[in-house]
């Protein structure tokens, strides 16, 4: 089993927002894929369904961006889950809007989200699906910018490479990250 997990916070209030990418991922998944409507668990909402003859668990951690881990933590242990069976959706500054990475391991680029995750389940060895949401124009705050929605133009960018998310998560989770980039370019 692999878990699915989108970072954001909780609340209409932070609904649309940049830092919400994830959970916009996961929201897209549940529906393309025909997951299970969530219910309370681990500290957030928990669903389970399959991608193709795979069993997974998908999670929306709702102890806020910084404590995410919590919820993850709580969630990996239970299914006695290794990191790299953990796949992580959330925003990344360092990648423009409408960008797409994918990695194993590696620090936290002052993700506290990222940050909580390595210091709960004790290793930085989860996949990480990186949705690029660029930097803050000018001298904005970070913490603003992040909290703040996307504007017409982004979506345009955004929008494309999250609906091709579906096509590519067989490949994520058989863990051939360049699979699952090259189909999610190509979708």
């Amino acid at each position: 089993m692999n878990l699915l997990v989108g970072l954001g916070n909780p609340g209409e209030k932070y609904q649309g927002s940049r830092h919400n990418l994830g959970f916009d991922a996961i929201d897209l998944l549940i529906r393309e894929c025909g997951l299970s409507v969530g219910s309370q668990r681990f500290k957030g909402v928990f669903g389970t369904g399959r991608v193709g003859t795979q069993k997974i668990g998908w999670l929306k951690p709702e102890t806020f961006m910084n404590l995410s881990g919590e919820s993850v933590g709580a969630a990996a242990r239970f299914f006695k889950l290794e990191p790299e069976q953990v796949i992580v959706f959330h925003d990344d500054l360092d990648l423009v809007s409408g960008r797409v990475r994918m990695k194993k391991g590696g620090g936290n680029g002052g993700h506290n989200g990222l940050k909580s995750i390595q210091q709960i389940i004790g290793s930085p060895d989860f996949i990480r699906v990186r949705l690029g949401i660029g930097r803050p124009p000018g001298r904005m705050d970070t913490t603003n910018f992040v909290l703040s929605k996307f504007n017409k133009e982004e979506r345009e960018l955004i929008d494309p490479r999250l609906n091709g998310l579906p096509n590519a998560l067989s490949a994520l989770l058989d863990g051939d990250l360049p699979g699952a980039m090259n189909q999610l370019l190509n979708s």
